[in-house]
């Protein structure tokens, strides 16, 4: 995880939820993010996923969410049965089709491939970024977001 230098105003991304309401990255202001772009056919995305429902299942609250968004432009469907299969359930389901989130954050430099994460801080900066999966669940990981929190 790269942290950075100063906090990142990052664009307010736009996607779905998955009952199909838009959703925005500023919908979350006031608590800590750990954003991260995912896709079926990455297959470094599918192997971090359960780490990621982990993190979320230890420390998500009314402070901390893990909001995860797939950029699958093809069967919506699919992304959603994948989840399920896997025993994804602490995750809720958000969608980008069109993949514009990553578009967006590749303009800005902080998106080079896939997974793509951001830790987005209260005020909707990013705060340190990973190009890569990464094992979300772990010690080290709950100590990041941990002390994410309270630097908030």
């Amino acid at each position: 995880m790269t942290v950075a230098a100063s906090p990142l105003r990052l664009p307010d991304l736009t996607f779905r939820d998955g009952q199909g309401t838009e959703k925005k990255l500023s919908d979350w202001r006031g608590r800590t993010v750990l954003l991260n772009l995912w896709a079926t056919w990455c297959v470094p995305c599918r192997e971090e996923m359960p780490a990621l429902d982990g993190l979320q299942a230890k420390l998500g609250g009314p402070n901390f969410e893990v909001v995860t968004v797939n950029i699958d432009t093809r069967d919506p469907a699919k992304p959603q049965a994948w989840l399920k299969d896997v025993g994804i359930k602490d995750l809720a389901y958000y969608a980008d089709p069109k993949g514009k989130v990553f578009t967006d954050l590749k303009l800005i430099g902080r998106a080079f491939g896939m997974p793509t994460t951001l830790l987005v801080d209260t005020q909707g900066c990013e705060i340190a970024s990973l190009a890569g999966p990464a094992a979300w669940s772990s010690n080290d990981a709950l100590k990041l977001v941990t002390a994410a929190q309270t630097r908030s």
